[in-house]
């Protein structure tokens, strides 16, 4: 007659632990299973008699058992080595999958998708999706970029971003730009509002009604605008602009106005008025770094919350859309903090130039 299977023994808190997870609704139901099996042990059941209540196999109560005498609940959770559910790819396949998302593309297509790489690697699509999560890839995802060629880089740069982070004393500091072209843009049909289950519709179609030119001066400091709508985009407007600024700008301050290398910007009758008011001191950007000019984050938010989805029936209501907006920033200002220094960003364009380099080579 075989001898019965002895109780494993447990101390208190083992016993807490073991029936805290039998019990547990959120544990994987294998750890459940095999607290279970423990409790059983501890009471002296049989292997066999645990492995039906449970509903394992009597080699893998033996197996649990004899892990427990060996470690106890050190790395419960764990799953032995050699046990568990074997990888379906061998390491050289999933690395080919790999090169060939980074290296090549598909007869006739500018990148890959997960159906046309699982019919070229003859697996499944949800495998190649796991390997490209698990990676980090995502071939259907582009981004732009564009290093500025301007041979003042540097120095404009720094010069930008000094008075970003160092703003100089008895002088307002102004990010400036204009926004051209603004379209007054009516919808074909009226919109239908948002009601439960729906969202808001608007049709895709549209009439145009003419355009205006925002010419807005971003204080860096406070968050204010100082904004004008134009009909046109010439050194005749941007004066007058100009004209505004020093208006409403106190006169014992010196207004350092960062803006872009728009031709408008260096006209001979924009550089006389400027030699007739000396504490105008213009900064102008790199070329091809719109990025570096913060008024152009607020224009993003201007289009995204008052244009995009307006609906404007003639160039005036534009106006007053874009005048209701500037009111409201002003209203409560929010500046934009700019943080990262001139050396951090001149380090990213080094590395950007030596890998277009690489690649051009």
């Amino acid at each position: 007659m075989r001898a019965a299977t002895p109780p494993i023994p447990l101390t208190d808190s083992q016993r807490e632990i073991l029936v805290s997870l039998s019990r547990s609704r959120t544990a994987p139901y294998r750890e459940v299973q095999r607290a279970r099996v423990l409790l059983l042990a501890g009471q002296g059941v049989a292997n066999t008699r645990i492995a039906e209540q449970v509903g394992v196999s009597p080699s893998t109560v033996r197996s649990w058992r004899d892990r427990f005498a060996e470690q106890g609940l050190v790395k419960f959770g764990e799953v032995a080595a050699g046990r568990g559910r074997k990888p379906l790819l061998s390491e050289e396949k999933i690395a080919e999958i790999v090169r060939a998302t980074q290296e090549t593309k598909p007869p006739g297509q500018t990148h890959w998708s997960c159906r046309t790489m699982a019919q070229a690697q003859n697996v499944s699509p949800a495998t190649v999706q796991r390997i490209w999560s698990a990676r980090g890839l995502k071939p259907h995802l582009v981004k732009t970029f564009k290093l500025s060629s301007d041979p003042r880089f540097e120095e404009k740069l720094i010069d930008v971003v000094g008075l970003y982070l160092n703003p100089p004393d008895n002088a307002v500091v102004l990010c400036m730009d204009e926004k051209s072209s603004v379209q007054a843009l009516d919808r074909t049909q009226p919109s239908l509002p948002m009601t439960k289950g729906r969202a808001g519709t608007m049709t895709h179609d549209y009439k145009r009604h003419g355009t205006t030119t925002l010419f807005a001066a971003l204080n860096v400091l406070t968050g204010v605008v100082v904004g004008q709508c134009l009909p046109r985009h010439r050194h005749e407007e941007f004066l007058k602009f100009l004209k505004t600024i020093d208006k409403q700008t106190p006169k014992g301050l010196t207004v350092h106005l960062i803006l872009d290398n728009y031709a408008t910007h260096k006209h001979p009758n924009v550089a006389h008025w400027l030699a007739n008011h000396p504490r105008f001191v213009l900064h102008f950007t790199p070329t091809s770094s719109s990025w570096l000019n913060l008024v152009e984050r607020w224009f993003r938010d201007l289009t995204d919350k008052a244009l995009r989805r307006g609906v404007f029936h003639s160039v005036p209501d534009l106006i007053m859309a874009i005048e209701a907006y500037l009111h409201a920033n002003n209203d409560d200002p929010k500046p934009f903090i700019w943080t990262a220094d001139a050396e951090t960003i001149l380090e990213k364009v080094r590395r950007g130039r030596v890998i277009l380099t690489q690649v051009a080579g």
